[in-house]
């Protein structure tokens, strides 16, 4: 496998299976490069590559997308790629495949990874002056998305430049992290220093202030705006990663009962899996599911509100298995 360099520890990775975890537009796989057309923006032609092993050229995992909107897309590393597909910070990527691929035989003997002493160190929420740049208010970018403009101040939701500002709350309602997504593509990014996204779940500030017992749980943020748009509660893993941090923060929550409906492609299939897994048994659940397009705001534009709402009202409910004689749900 190809090696990269991690907090300056040499790392074998398999790009190309972590690559084909997520669904790609136009692909072309051959033995050295991935093909296809760019993740960051709208694009229909196969102007995107990826090398999955070194090259003459380049290192493994060295990327470029040649019709980039800026030059901060153009080009790039593995870990600012994975990052992206994840939605996460690269930060938290580089944790995943430490945590994946780094324990590593040398000379027979199982090398561990040593704990990083930041990570003993809690997060501290963002100062409100963080969204001082922020020209708050509904934007036709979101609008022209079928995002409510209720919705859009419900939540503080504002332009910065080219770049839609969405914040992310604890559930007490302080500042945890901001995203911004770029009104030109799809490339987006979040504020330095903030909260893990790994330890948070999107909407969490509104499920409090409600008192939710019911939500869809869905993967983006502009995902959970599109179901509050139509009516429906809803809360967001951020990403296709789900785990118990995201499981404890929703069962000590009001919400009693979460339909899953998540992007419909192989890592949306995945996070689904590991939402039962978490939460079966701990919160009622019923699964949702989109067919003909890949998320719930595609589907909000294409086919209208009535279309999206179907997909909650059909939704199915999940059965609680019980262990024997324990009383304690089988997950």
């Amino acid at each position: 496998m190809p090696t990269l360099l991690l907090n300056g520890r040499h790392v074998d990775v398999d790009i190309r299976y972590e690559l084909e975890q997520f669904e790609w537009t136009r692909p072309t796989w051959t033995e050295d490069r991935l093909l296809a057309a760019s993740p960051f923006r709208y694009d229909r032609m196969p102007s995107f590559y990826v090398y999955l092993e070194d090259t003459a050229s380049a290192k493994a995992g060295y990327w470029g997308d040649s019709g980039a909107y800026d030059a901060e897309f153009a080009r790039g590393g593995f870990v600012k790629l994975l990052a992206f597909l994840r939605a996460e910070t690269e930060a938290e990527t580089v944790d995943y495949l430490l945590d994946s691929y780094a324990p590593a035989s040398e000379n027979g003997r199982l090398t561990l990874r040593l704990p990083k002493l930041k990570a003993a160190t809690k997060p501290e929420p963002l100062p409100e002056s963080t969204l001082a740049d922020v020209q708050a208010g509904p934007n036709a970018y979101l609008t022209g998305r079928g995002i409510a403009d209720e919705v859009q101040r419900e939540a503080s939701v504002g332009l910065v430049d080219n770049a839609v500002a969405i914040p992310w709350r604890l559930p007490n309602g302080r500042l945890a992290n901001v995203k911004y997504r770029s009104t030109r593509g799809k490339a987006f990014w979040y504020v330095k220093g903030g909260w893990p996204i790994r330890d948070l779940v999107y909407g969490m500030d509104l499920v409090y202030a409600k008192r939710l017992r019911h939500a869809v749980i869905c993967e983006a943020e502009i995902d959970a705006m599109a179901w509050r748009s139509v009516g429906v509660p809803a809360i967001g893993t951020g990403g296709s990663a789900f785990n118990l941090k995201k499981a404890d923060i929703i069962t000590q929550s009001p919400i009693e009962y979460l339909t899953v409906v998540t992007d419909n492609d192989k890592a949306g299939d995945k996070l689904r899996a590991a939402i039962e897994r978490y939460l079966n048994g701990k919160v009622r659940l019923a699964h949702g599911y989109i067919t003909e397009v890949k998320d719930a705001n595609e589907l909000l534009v294409a086919r209208g509100a009535e279309a999206l709402r179907n997909v909650y009202d059909r939704a199915e409910g999940v059965r609680t298995v019980l262990r024997l004689g324990s009383g304690i749900p089988v997950l």
